[in-house]
């Protein structure tokens, strides 16, 4: 088991120790930097009432919100039905493991990121710290062991998430009117500690954090590390609470220094400066960078506009759109992590697995300007642009002047983001006599369209390389190859 003495004793050992200098010399592995592509999965008890979003646990306890109604109307007072009697209902009698990460694999990813304890508290691993976990109540499985395993036997990386901080809050309403949450809470109880939720968005926000549940965070976290290895272990939102600097420093020296003795490199992605710069890697939550950036980089986002779990009311974003976002996001050097949310069974839905295997398609043509793709020396051109940050929406629409690059040894791979007819212009590969202008002087020794036979030319003029364009077929990005000398 755990304990705060043994983790001080792994710190104490390493390489890295709990502080942000010494923490500032790691490393983004290169096979996260090669891979690009991953799926994060939101998977849960909020997955059997499927109502408009993964929150349904905090927002039930909202008077008046349509959580709070929904929940009176359909399984009654939360006095009566709380959010604890999901459990029984959780069975994911049809969770096939090796089903989803085939599924992924075909879907093009390299890596993927299962929840392993959302805010709700409900651990979907075995835990020395809790009765309410996956293993001991409702499906009565290891749902995290049985992903690794079946990961191990394929080429994916594993990873995991924790959303534990935020539990500090997440029932904190359910006390504000006669609910399940009104039973005694101590430590060890599933709603517990429900505190009033503060200022989620200040970093010294009151209550803060105490030191029972800082304590019980760090060594839930160091248990979830030591008992399935992640390569990646994803922190969501507020971690970057003043009150989680100490043991977020001790967790990362924790985690890095397992994964010295591991030997496999161990990596943390963290968002809202929780870390320090240079120590982990930046996380940009359903959002991206409007140019490449010269460190590395992931943006998660949901295959949904208006959700991260499985609802009866999803919004698909489209293949389009999902396209977009991983070529904006490569461009620029980063990654995209695709969220996904099985059904409460254990299924994936039907227009998820659609959309994932029409990803997995254009990127068998295409993927070889994805994977290993380094940014060019701009990452773009064209007239439409993203907004820079997080929760920004993509375009509506590109045309196809909108180009986005990268460089895979040496090949130029140019995405053309709205298929192009006629005759393709690509003025960053202009010719100029101005030494001082933007413009290409190296060699261009072959143009091609990746997944197109027809073979098509290039003429290099001052307005830009001009390349002929074959018939192109449906409403996706194509990749325009051109080889260098």
């Amino acid at each position: 088991m755990i304990t705060l003495e043994k983790i001080q004793e792994v710190i104490a050992a390493g390489p890295y120790q709990a502080n942000w200098a010494s923490l500032n010399s790691y490393q983004v592995p290169l096979w996260f930097r090669q891979g690009k592509f991953g799926i994060f999965i939101h998977w849960g008890l909020y997955s059997v009432p499927a109502f408009r979003n993964e929150w349904y646990s905090r927002n039930m306890y909202i008077q008046g919100s349509p959580e709070f109604e929904h929940h009176r109307k359909t399984y009654g007072p939360q006095s009566e039905f709380g959010y604890k009697d999901f459990i029984p209902l959780f069975t994911a009698e049809k969770f096939d493991p090796k089903e989803w990460v085939e599924l992924f694999a075909a879907a093009g990813a390299t890596y993927f990121c299962p929840v392993a304890e959302h805010h709700d508290g409900f651990q979907m691993y075995d835990s020395e710290f809790s009765d309410f976990t996956s293993v001991k109540m409702g499906p009565q499985r290891d749902i995290l062991g049985e992903l690794k395993t079946a990961a191990q036997k394929t080429s994916l990386h594993f990873c995991t998430s924790s959303h534990r901080a935020e539990h500090w809050f997440f029932f904190g309403h359910g006390q504000e009117f006669a609910s399940d949450v009104k039973e005694p809470l101590v430590k060890g109880d599933f709603y517990w500690p429900a505190m009033p939720e503060p200022d989620n968005q200040e970093l010294t926000s009151e209550p803060a954090p105490s030191q029972e549940f800082l304590e019980d965070w760090l060594l839930r976290t160091c248990e979830l590390i030591d008992r399935y290895q992640p390569e990646v272990l994803y922190f969501d939102w507020w971690v970057q609470h003043q009150a989680f600097k100490e043991p977020l420093k001790q967790v990362a020296a924790f985690y890095y220094n397992r994964g010295v003795e591991w030997k496999k490199p161990t990596s943390i992605t963290y968002k809202h400066d929780a870390m320090m710069f240079g120590s982990g890697i930046v996380e940009v939550e359903r959002g991206k960078f409007a140019d490449a950036k010269p460190f590395y980089w992931q943006t998660d986002t949901a295959i949904a506009h208006n959700s991260w779990c499985y609802t009866d009311s999803l919004e698909y974003k489209t293949v389009k759109e999902l396209l977009w976002d991983l070529i904006e996001v490569v461009a620029k050097n980063g990654n995209l992590l695709l969220n996904v949310g099985p059904k409460a069974d254990g299924s994936i839905p039907e227009k998820d697995r659609e959309i994932l295997l029409a990803i997995g398609q254009w990127l068998q043509i295409n993927g070889e300007g994805i994977y290993s793709g380094k940014p060019w020396r701009k990452a773009g051109e064209g007239p439409t642009q993203v907004i820079e940050g997080q929760f920004q929406a993509g375009p509506k629409a590109y045309t196809e002047k909108d180009i986005r690059f990268t460089v895979v040894g040496e090949a130029l791979y140019a995405f053309v983001m709205a298929p192009p007819k006629g005759e393709l212009l690509i003025t960053s590969l202009a010719t100029s006599g101005n030494p001082d202008a933007l413009a290409f002087h190296g060699l261009i020794k072959e143009v091609c369209f990746l997944g197109y036979e027809e073979k098509v030319t290039g003429e290099q003029t001052a307005a830009g390389l001009k390349v002929s364009v074959p018939k192109i077929t449906g409403d996706l990005p194509v990749t325009c190859k051109i080889i260098m000398e």
